[in-house]
């Protein structure tokens, strides 16, 4: 890290290539505040400063104590965790209860302290956003980094200013769903619009619209991302559910995908995969749980058998 500027105005600029030999392996060595190139040789800066804490700890206890750092930083929070937090339990900083003479006092600092994290409108706005996302994820079971992604796409939203005019539920489950694209997570629309408290017309525009308007510039669903789930939630085996992936593979490079939905096509190839593997599942058992209708998968195994020359006794 390299201090540049002239006069009260100083900016740090990270190294992150020699720029003797354009390696990037670079080499810290903070007992003797060197940063030294693996490839040449070079000593690329000799006043190393080391950003971890100056005091030492021999155990986890000492550790524990000396350790300053509050919560780290998240965006699944409006203020992303900067400000300060009064908590519900009723004792000072020493662990003391607090006398009841004074509840009065805290309960108002703490309802002061709440509001005044969201004083304006945007804030309060992006704050049930976020908690309506967290309740979507918890309800459909995704992972923390899907979550993350969605709030990001809601603030980017809000920044350019598209919530304007449409509903905080909608656009948090288009957020949630254009994030389970991007992370390439097997939910779909139903799914989301199920869990949501706005309808599926609603979502489904306000996606295409922050999208559009975000350049997000995302591809058609593949349906081999939904396989793994459905196998597991039909417990077949490893065989059908390979079975099933060669089978779609075979059905891209053939074009039978193009202008499918991929629920569909996915579900009519665990169909056929199931049938040929003696692992038989019946058509509406399969509807049920990839959430299509039975002549969806009778129109697309039939057009996957016969352009792929599968034979299925029925």
């Amino acid at each position: 890290m390299v201090l540049k500027g002239s006069g009260s105005k100083i900016e740090l600029e990270e190294i992150t290539a020699c720029p003797e030999c354009d390696s990037k392996h670079l080499i810290r060595d903070y007992n003797r505040g060197e940063m030294t190139c693996s490839g040449c040789g070079l000593v690329v800066d000799d006043n190393f400063i080391d950003q971890g804490p100056e005091w030492r700890a021999f155990d986890a206890e000492q550790n524990e104590k000396r350790s300053r750092g509050g919560a780290p930083m998240t965006v699944m929070v409006h203020d992303k965790g900067l400000s300060t937090d009064i908590g519900w339990g009723n004792r000072d900083t020493h662990g003391n209860v607090v006398p009841t003479r004074n509840r009065a006092q805290l309960f108002r600092m703490r309802k002061w302290q709440n509001r005044t994290r969201a004083s304006t409108s945007a804030d309060r706005n992006l704050a049930m956003a976020l908690k309506e996302l967290n309740r979507l994820a918890s309800k459909i079971g995704l992972h923390r980094r899907v979550r993350e992604d969605a709030a990001m796409l809601y603030r980017r939203a809000v920044n350019q200013n598209l919530v304007r005019g449409r509903s905080v539920e909608g656009v948090a489950a288009a957020a949630l769903y254009g994030a389970c694209r991007r992370c390439e997570v097997p939910r779909t629309l139903n799914e989301i619009t199920a869990a949501s408290r706005a309808n599926k017309k609603e979502v489904g525009r306000t996606y295409r619209y922050i999208s559009r308007e975000l350049k997000l510039n995302l591809q058609p669903a593949s349906p081999v991302v939904y396989i793994n789930r459905f196998c597991r939630e039909l417990e077949l085996s490893g065989r059908v559910e390979n079975a099933a992936i060669r089978i779609l593979n075979q059905a891209v490079e053939a074009e039978l995908t193009s202008g499918r939905g991929p629920t569909g096509v996915a579900a009519a190839s665990i169909y056929v995969a199931s049938v040929l593997y003696n692992s038989r599942k019946t058509q509406k058992c399969i509807a049920e749980t990839v959430g299509v209708t039975e002549v969806t998968i009778r129109n697309r195994y039939k057009e996957l058998a016969e352009n792929l020359d599968i034979t299925v006794q029925i």
